[in-house]
């Protein structure tokens, strides 16, 4: 009988460091952001106030990949992904310009938005997917840095 009551005070006492341990998602989550970090991205989650057309509200915060520009570079612009490989501008237009069409054709679908402003290019994503899914989004932000 004292082992059981021993064992049970045991088990009250170790239980909550399980809930300190970070869940696979978690694990993965960070196992990605690293990964981004050792190829030159900065990542920060930022919060942000999504269009009112979206067909589905992305959360907020979400993760922020940045890369920043080259000298020289002025423009600005911004793009939203409606539904898979399709990409539309504040006034829902589509991607006009082709260099930019091309490559955010190759991203993946959790990503929700690319932008970019003199100083940097930014991507919000949903921080789905594998090691690959991660090398495509840094070659898109090298092009478009």
């Amino acid at each position: 009988m004292t082992v059981w009551v021993v064992v049970s005070i045991l088990a009250l006492i170790l239980s909550p460091l399980a809930w300190l341990r970070p869940s696979r998602k978690q694990s993965g989550q960070m196992a990605l952001r690293m990964e981004a970090r050792r190829m030159g991205l900065a990542m920060q989650l930022a919060p942000q106030e999504w269009p009112h057309w979206l067909p589905k509200e992305p959360p907020s915060p979400c993760a922020q990949y940045l890369r920043p520009r080259r000298q020289g570079r002025s423009d600005s612009w911004c793009y939203w992904q409606t539904t898979p490989g399709v990409w539309l501008n504040q006034w829902r237009e589509p991607c006009a310009d082709a260099a930019h069409a091309e490559q955010l054709a190759r991203l993946p679908e959790s990503v929700y938005k690319v932008e970019a402003g003199p100083q940097m290019v930014a991507l919000y994503w949903g921080e789905r997917g594998e090691t690959a899914v991660l090398q495509d989004i840094a070659a898109v932000l090298n092009a478009l840095a």
